[in-house]
Order: structure tokens, then C-alpha cells, then sequence
């Protein structure tokens, strides 16, 4: 599993020419799931920390300047889009291969989940795009400050 966190001011996801997802302050999450993630992942450890992670990922500032302040601490807001390119493999040739890719079944599965645990624990909003459309994303981008998290280095 791979997250890519941006902080934003605002965030939202369009499709077919309709807003389905919105937020405020807070986070925009394009998440993705390899070949190597399996129906087990869900209630894992490493699943269980990654939320943990991204909920309590101090990348919001204090009145200091410093990023002291969680997701949490802020009562932000989150944006979660499916991303299965994050697994785009660029070593041969000029088209990238998704063969690390998550097939996209399970993948939907496991996206549902992940939103599903996180508004069980986000201190706020948690808002989506719609797994396997073409989306059109509209964000701005707070700092800019932009994260990677990889459930293989947790």
C-alpha cells in the first residue's frame, strides 16, 4: 500500500463534470494497493499503522512555524482517491507497466475499507472520489508539504 499525503487548504474531486468529494483544511490521500496486498491487510498491524500514521502525522503548523500539529490536533478534514498508478513501473521502455498493481477488484475492496476505518477514526470530514473513474482533482496544495508513506516501510 502506498499513500501519497498532500496538506491542503481545500480539495476536491470532480467526475463527469459533478463534485462527488469536497473538503477544507486538511489532507489529500491518493492511496494505491500492489500486487502484493492481500485481503488480509485490512486489521493488520501494518494497517493499523498506516491510519495511525496518517491521522497523527504532525505536518500541520503551530503558532510557532513547526510542524507540531496532527490531522487530529487540527480537526482536519480528508480527501481519499483511489491511485493504482502509484504502482507505475517506468524502468523499461517509455509506457509505464502496472503489473505491481492490486488486480482492481480487490483493490476497490481494500480502497472501501481503508475509507471505511478511516471515518470510523478521523476527526473530521472524510470524503471520496469514485474508484476506477476518470477523475479531475482540484486542490491547493498548503506549504507545499507532500508525504509518502509505503506500508512495506512500516
Amino acid at each position: 500500500m502506498k499513500l501519497v499525503i498532500q496538506r491542503v487548504t481545500d480539495a476536491k474531486v470532480v467526475v463527469d463534470g459533478e463534485t462527488v468529494g469536497e473538503i477544507g483544511k486538511g489532507l489529500m490521500v491518493l492511496a494505491g494497493f500492489g500486487r502484493e496486498d492481500g485481503e488480509d491487510l485490512p486489521g493488520s498491524p501494518v494497517w493499523k499503522k498506516i491510519i495511525d500514521k496518517l491521522i497523527n502525522l504532525r505536518i500541520f503548523t503551530d503558532d510557532a512555524g513547526k510542524f507540531n500539529l496532527s490531522l487530529s490536533d487540527v480537526g482536519g478534514d480528508l480527501l481519499l482517491v483511489s491511485q493504482f498508478t502509484l504502482y507505475a513501473d517506468c524502468r523499461k521502455g517509455r509506457r509505464p507497466s502496472f503489473t505491481g498493481a492490486c488486480p482492481p477488484e480487490l483493490a476497490d475492496t481494500l480502497f472501501e475499507r481503508f475509507v471505511e476505518d478511516l471515518r470510523a477514526s478521523a476527526p473530521a470530514a472524510v470524503e471520496t472520489g469514485v474508484f476506477g473513474a476518470e477523475m479531475f482533482l482540484d486542490f491547493t496544495n498548503w506549504g507545499p508539504v507532500t508525504i509518502t508513506l509505503d506500508s512495506d516501510e512500516m
